[in-house]
């Protein structure tokens, strides 16, 4: 019997150290340690078993994300500005044969023209956004499915 590896990985990129004081009417009051938080429970739920890691320095991430081939199941992942210009934390994800799943806390093509593009969303399974700190246990619920759990 094949044992099927229930642990995932949430990445979040830059500035997401500062949820709660960061843009309140855009990301909420909730901060990062709060939401992460609610993902374990829910995740906990859902029979999963979550790590978290966030930094500021794109190499930082792209070693994290290297990391999901051999450790984890899955990865969800917020990588905040560098969603919009980083080809090589699009192409890290392009080498680790896990599914990956986008999140946004704010719906991005409702804001500036920049946050209109996304160069990971065609490495990744799927995007969530625009639905808070639920957007983190949508893609939860998405990434479970995924892995046939």
């Amino acid at each position: 019997m094949k044992m099927i590896n229930s642990k995932i990985l949430v990445i979040n990129g830059p500035n997401l150290n500062m949820l709660g004081l960061r843009e309140p009417t855009i990301y909420g009051s909730k901060t990062l340690s709060d939401i992460n938080s609610n993902i374990q429970s829910y995740a906990s739920a859902m029979k999963l078993t979550c790590d978290f890691f966030q930094s500021n320095c794109e190499g930082e991430i792209i070693d994290k994300i290297q990391s999901v081939q051999m450790g984890y199941a899955g990865c969800i992942i917020n990588a905040g500005a560098y969603t919009h210009y980083s080809y090589a934390i699009r192409d890290a994800i392009a080498s680790v044969d896990k599914p990956f799943i986008e999140v946004h806390m704010s719906n991005v093509h409702a804001r500036e023209e920049f946050r209109h593009t996304s160069v990971i969303s065609p490495v990744c399974k799927g995007v969530i956004a625009g639905f808070g700190a639920s957007s983190y246990l949508l893609a939860v619920s998405a990434m479970r499915d995924l892995i046939k759990l």
